[in-house]
């Protein structure tokens, strides 16, 4: 397999942000200089050791420029600014660029070397890690993503691990001309071993000279992967020595802080769906006084044809001892008649409950499903969390397997010993080792058929002893796993292939040819080892303070890939096929309260008051450029959230304002600030409040949602062959046309706010405070006065119009100089008062009418091909029960989760109505092609014959929509699905929008 990389806007920006701090630096080649040859040993070849090295040019920026700069990158993406460069004694210029974990931040200053190279010249850079597993994980990023950079920069980056036994790479690092990366791991320069000096010492072998002087002549940029590792004062004034010009500092979790330039944290990666979502099976012991009866509710399974039944595991005699076995219990199963043990007296089946997980007894014990009672030691639990894992496994890979995406699990533990054991006559397999196969193999056997089909061929040729392998540190002299018990050494060499495997060979565990797919770990492991196909993380040890439950659950948020190496990260589906199951020895409740503790707290820079002081200043990227937010905007965002209750009395962000703008119910923003009305939503979303923390799943909740006899009713059938086909769409329109119509919006609709200036009085006052000094407000403003001047006030900034214009809007300059040579003189004269507004409302305002003009003469043609009855089934129709409501009678699924409030009203009424034979909830795989887009309709309805006049509907249920562009946008969508469903049909389903069941009825009626 080979992985595949794509340019992601997000990675781009935070290439941009490093760049952009030094714009106005000379593009210049590396700077030549003589290599120092040292003292050459007689015999040697002189020419071999002398000649000409390049090393970075110097900053020619003045620190006040590099700061000016930096601001500029700030402002754009609305970070505080910084009040001086944070230099110190190592060099003037220290960024940090903060980036979730799982989002890449390995190739994106992969990426940053070649951009920095384009722009600047600068050759030389050196990778700083903590540990050997992330040096070799960085040295495995820089060949997976050559080919890819050598398409995009047009050239290849020379990269080596440093090695003091090797430092012939020195020489070619300082000779060459061309991007020169070296990786070394902090210890190398930093340790006090034989081979760690070496870096400080003059070497017989290498002429004489000190290969950490050599490498200083390079001037080096240095970037630091996860700095706050490396935070020693030894460790800060041993990088002194590499004489950097600047270095660069990436990591999710800065401590201290620099120059930060960059912000993409974990609620940026969650909310554009970067990382994946997460869920959890929690599992708690509750101890029954006066009892020892062991019990353990593993879950309440559903099904359309008999009540739920619950798996429990239970203690049975048998001939040959009393041994825990599962066994499915439904109402009524008595468990002393089951069981023949008195222990289990009393105990019968008196309910089962889907809805809240639970099962309870007549004796008025009552369990939650993750919960075990009785008899529970810690080798109980941790054989109860294995098999939650490798159930949780099974369930994703029979989802997965089929869309080619390999399923991975991984589990910490806290001792090497608990895997594997050594002794005299070699190695053993430890208590979690046997453990897991044996709690495989059973899961196994109920997942297995008889049925031929690719999934059980793949089971079946999978031996449990050979799905699992140990990722732990490696002895060198025994290749023994670290921690062994003690004894003699093993020439074995499986623990050697199988770090090789997990750490280096990323592509061939990510192949279902590899039969590895479970991964035991030391409960140390953190950065440095990420497999974008874990999907599983099952916590075999006590909980401690030394290892956060973020950093854990960070070993799996990267999206997944398939077997043509694609990453799974369709916006429609990511979060349906990327979720990370967490198993945990605590109870669900417990776990996701310090999860979201620890992500709260990784937040702490975010800001938390949405006041006008946080929103003057502030920069709205729109497509016409950046639009300061002035004081007179700030208040009118302050009051319009004060308005509509989306603030409290202190002045935090609301649930209502989170609930409204979920629901699609945001009030309307005023006329001022309606234009900007995508960008200033993203700016009061940067204020964080809880209500914004990634929401966090209880995977116990999940349930299969099988397809019912509704699907097979012939109502249904009849309907999906109607609308069962494909089409692609062609446009055919004259510019005149669009010509006319561009210019009569701008002229009706065209509206430019005169640029305004604000003069501010203010004062000192009475008494200084530190606090206050520090933060900027000593002073306290005593007048404000706002106003616009016509005659006197025209934007400095020179821009080409047309060109703009043309660019924002994909239009030849000959149309747009077309539509503007037709405007009024009036409309037009609006342009010198204030560009930027003219620019950005000009823009919209076209591509609306571009829109229109597409739809207009938008026409589809069918083409071969339908859409296969696998799109109902392939996603496993897996939901949360306690989201779905009551059982349905007329969907085609059992349950079904909707996304509004509308929505669930909607289904309501549709599901009680005598006029409705069967309806479904579209699935993504159903889509129709658009100009703006794939577009998925929700529902699709057949009513009775003769009871309405359309028998078949596709509905688009809309609540109100805050945006004007999303109001377009959809719009667009909604006219193109019409023109489709009436071509592939000749009418004879009818599609439309609603907002309740009143409004269907009344469009098929």
């Amino acid at each position: 397999m080979k992985l595949k990389f794509k340019k992601q806007a997000y990675q781009t920006s935070a290439v941009e942000a490093v760049a952009d701090c030094f714009a106005g630096q000379s593009l210049t080649a590396g700077i030549q200089y003589r290599v120092d040859p040292g003292r050459v040993k007689p015999g040697a070849q002189q020419s071999l050791l002398d000649g000409n090295g390049f090393c970075n040019n110097k900053l020619a920026l003045t620190p006040p420029c590099i700061l000016d700069n930096i601001h500029n990158v700030q402002r754009r993406q609305n970070l505080p600014l910084s009040t001086a460069l944070a230099g110190g004694k190592i060099c003037p210029v220290n960024l940090d660029i903060e980036m979730e974990t799982g989002t890449g931040k390995t190739y994106c200053y992969i990426k940053t070397v070649f951009e920095l190279n384009k722009r600047y010249g600068w050759s030389k850079f050196i990778v700083v890690v903590p540990s050997i597993a992330i040096r070799e994980g960085v040295y495995k990023s820089l060949e997976i993503t050559a080919e890819h950079f050598l398409e995009d920069y047009g050239k290849r980056a020379r990269f080596f691990i440093y090695n003091s036994k090797q430092l012939h790479n020195l020489e070619s690092f300082s000779s060459d001309a061309g991007i020169n990366v070296m990786v070394i791991n902090v210890q190398a320069f930093n340790a006090t071993g034989k081979d760690n000096r070496r870096i400080y010492e003059e070497l017989d072998d290498f002429q004489s000279r000190k290969p950490i002087d050599v490498i200083a002549a390079n001037n080096p940029i240095l970037i630091l992967d996860e700095p706050q590792k490396m935070e020693g004062a030894k460790t800060l004034e041993s990088l002194k020595g590499f004489n950097p010009l600047m270095i660069l500092r990436y990591s999710a979790t800065h401590k201290t802080e620099h120059n930060k330039i960059h912000r993409l944290d974990a609620l940026d990666a969650y909310n554009q769906k970067l990382v994946k979502k997460i869920s959890v099976r929690g599992i708690s012991v509750k101890n029954l006084s006066g009892a020892n009866a062991y019990l353990y509710l593993d879950s309440i399974e559903v099904s359309t044809a008999k009540a739920p039944v619950g798996r429990v595991e239970l203690e049975i005699k048998q001939n040959t001892g009393i041994k825990r076995v599962l066994r499915k219990l439904g109402k009524g199963d008595n468990l002393f008649e089951l069981s023949k043990l008195d222990q289990y007296k009393g105990f019968v089946v008196a309910d089962i409950n889907a809805y809240t997980d639970t099962l309870s007894f007549t004796n008025g014990v009552e369990l939650t499903a993750g919960e075990a009672v009785g008899d529970v030691n810690e080798s109980t639990l941790r054989r109860i969390q294995i098999r939650e894992a490798v159930k949780a496994h099974f369930e994703k890979e029979q989802a997965l397997f089929h869309q080619g995406v390999k399923v991975l699990s991984l589990f910490f533990i806290d001792t090497v010993a608990k895997y594997r054991c050594y002794d005299e006559s070699g190695e053993s397999s430890g208590e979690y080792a046997q453990m897991f196969e044996q709690e495989y193999s059973r899961y196994l056997d109920e997942v297995l058929t008889p049925d031929d089909n690719p999934y059980n061929d793949y089971l079946r040729g999978i031996g449990a002893d050979r799905t699992h392998q140990g990722y732990f540190s490696i002895d060198k002299k025994s290749k023994r796993l670290v921690d062994p018990a003690t004894g003699k050494k093993s020439t074995e060499t499986d623990d050697v292939d199988a770090y090789d495997l997990i750490l280096k060979d990323k592509e061939r565990l990510l192949s279902l040819s590899e039969p590895v797919r479970f991964i035991f770990s030391h409960s140390a492991l953190r950065e440095g080892w990420d497999n974008p196909n874990v999907f599983v993380i099952c916590t075999l040890k006590h909980s401690d303070n030394t290892i956060s439950r973020r950093q854990e659950v960070g070993r799996g948020m990267r999206l997944s890939v398939n077997q043509f190496g694609e990453r799974m990260d369709n916006p429609a589906t990511v979060h349906q096929v990327n979720v990370l199951t967490v198993v945990t020895g605590e109870s669900y409740t417990e776990f996701v309260t310090g999860l979201q503790s620890d992500i709260s707290k990784s937040l702490s820079a975010r800001p938390r008051i949405a006041d006008e002081k946080y929103f003057t200043g502030k920069v709205l990227k729109t497509a016409a450029g950046d639009v300061e937010v002035t004081a007179q905007l700030a208040k009118q965002i302050y009051k319009y959230l004060l308005k509509n209750d989306y603030t409290d009395d202190g002045d935090k962000i609301t649930l209502t304002y989170h609930d409204a703008k979920k629901e699609g119910r945001l009030a309307a923003l005023p006329p001022e600030l309606a234009v900007y009305a995508e960008q200033v939503f993203e700016l009061i979303d940067s204020v964080f409040s809880d209500a914004q923390l990634p929401p966090i799943g209880n995977d116990r909740n999940s349930r299969i949602n099988p397809l019912n006899a509704n699907f097979d009713k012939k109502e249904f059938k009849e309907l999906w062959r109607r609308i069962n086909r494909k089409a692609v769409y062609t446009v055919d329109f004259e510019t005149p046309e669009l010509i006319d119509k561009c210019v009569l919006e701008l002229d009706k609709e065209l509206h430019v706010s005169p640029l305004q200036y604000t003069v501010q009085r203010g004062e000192q006052k009475n008494e200084a405070v530190y606090d206050e000094v520090k933060q900027g407000e000593s002073f306290k403003v005593m007048e404000s006065i706002t106003a616009s001047d016509k005659d006197s006030i025209r934007s400095t900034v020179k821009y080409d119009l047309i060109g703009k214009l043309a660019q924002e809007s994909n239009l030849t300059r000959r149309t747009i100089a077309g539509i503007l040579q037709g405007i009024q003189p009036d409309t037009f004269n609006q342009y010198p008062t204030n560009p930027e507004d003219f620019i950005a409302k000009a823009t919209r305002l076209i591509n609306e009418q571009k829109a229109t003009v597409i739809v207009e003469h938008l026409a589809y043609d069918t083409i071969a091909g339908t859409h296969s009855l696998d799109i109902f089934t392939q996603e496993k129709r897996t939901l949360d029960l306690s989201k779905a409501g009551d059982k349905l009678n007329r969907h085609i699924y059992d349950y079904v989760f909707t996304d509004s409030k509308i929505e669930r009203a909607f289904v309501n009424e549709l599901d009680i109505s005598e006029e409705v034979v069967v309806y479904a909830k579209l699935p993504k795989g159903f889509f129709i092609p658009t100009p703006v887009g794939d577009y998925n309709p929700d529902w699709a309805i057949s009513f009775k014959e003769g009871a309405v006049k359309h028998v078949y509907f596709i509905a688009e249920t809309k609540g109100s929509m805050s945006s004007m562009e999303l109001r377009k946008l959809e719009q667009c969508r909604i006219d193109c699905a019409g023109k489709f469903f009436g071509k592939i049909t000749s009418g004879q389903v009818k599609y439309g929008v609603v907002d309740s069941y009143g409004k269907l009825m009344e469009l098929v009626k």
